[in-house]
């Protein structure tokens, strides 16, 4: 039909369509499902131990034990994975607990596949949480003052990735955001036999105001200075996609973009840009500042946590890493109802 003819019919409004929840799904253009969630854990060593985390309400520090209980009740409600992070016994200037071969996070990965072989184990590849200065990378002092040493860094990065998949990782997340990581842990991978290993690198992380409450948790607040000089500046969109694209090029195979919320032109823009396997953080201080409202009796917190994560998958997010996967996944099973 020509453009011509289509005067000879009368012209409708479109509608919205008003009808059932089923007909609402159908015609839905952006979708919630588990099998995009996954659910960062916090492991320490100990048994039965489960320490709250003040500033998280329903986020805990947990000994191995409690760790198995937590990400099986997870995967048993839908949540094909976890994000591990480890807290050390001890701390040093070396972060030397981050690639022992026994420590806490690579007991937790064997403990985790041994009992639950069908979830997915990612772990987080940084130094902070080992340091005894809090710094993701090795500290050098001299007259201008406290400075990282990147390229020594990347040694120990690499050294933790292996550790961490020799251990049974599935999946390696580096977050520390040292110039050259990905492209050290590829090669440290591929070395040790680990070729099918894969990297989800925190491409555009910045350094962020809504971090606070997981430094709590991971008990990796610096204790000095800042990240600034080697997180990303919030100011800056067009480095963080020349960020990514280096991931890329040095191998990544997901790259992530941490915090979500505040960086959804960030999200949209790495999604349309590069076309890749594309992860948004749902970062402690989101997490926290919904619970805080909800406790208030301010807003709705299933209301507002559904809809914040449908942004993140409308701006481009393939994986959603969020503390409140289990809750996610059993109201998605609601509402499939």
């Amino acid at each position: 039909m020509n453009a011509g003819a289509l005067g000879q019919f009368p012209v409708y409004r479109p509608r919205r369509l008003r009808g059932s929840a089923a007909l609402r799904r159908l015609v839905a253009e952006t979708r919630l499902n588990a099998e995009q969630l996954v659910l960062p854990l916090f492991v320490r060593a100990g048994r039965k131990l489960r320490q709250p985390v003040a500033s998280m309400p329903g986020v805990f520090q947990l000994s191995p034990d409690e760790l198995l209980k937590e990400a099986r009740s997870a995967h048993q409600v839908g949540v094909p994975a976890v994000l591990l992070f480890g807290i050390p016994e001890r701390k040093d200037e070396r972060a030397s607990e981050a690639y022992a071969a026994n420590g806490i996070v690579q007991r937790a990965v064997r403990l985790l596949k041994k009992e639950l072989p069908s979830l997915l184990v990612i772990t987080d590849v940084c130094l902070c949480e080992y340091m005894s200065h809090g710094h993701c990378g090795l500290v050098a002092a001299d007259r201008r003052g406290a400075r990282i040493l990147n390229d020594p860094t990347l040694k120990l990065l690499a050294r933790s990735a292996v550790s961490h998949a020799e251990a049974g990782a599935d999946l390696v997340a580096p977050s520390d955001m040292m110039d050259g990581r990905v492209a050290a842990i590829r090669t440290a991978l591929d070395k040790a036999g680990l070729d099918e290993t894969p990297i989800m690198a925190y491409a555009a992380k910045f350094a962020s105001a809504f971090y606070g409450p997981f430094r709590e948790a991971a008990e990796s607040a610096p204790k000095f200075g800042d990240r600034r000089s080697y997180q990303m500046a919030a100011t800056n969109a067009q480095e963080a996609l020349r960020e990514v694209a280096l991931d890329i090029r040095e191998g990544a195979d997901i790259v992530m973009v941490k915090p979500a919320l505040a960086y959804l032109d960030i999200l949209y823009r790495v999604k349309a840009e590069f076309g890749y396997p594309t992860a948004a953080y749902a970062v402690s201080g989101e997490y926290s500042m919904i619970k805080a409202a909800a406790a208030n009796g301010w807003i709705d917190e299933r209301a507002v946590t559904m809809e914040s994560l449908l942004a993140l998958r409308r701006a481009g997010a393939d994986i959603l890493i969020t503390y409140a996967a289990p809750d996610v996944a059993r109201w998605l099973k609601e509402d499939a109802r």
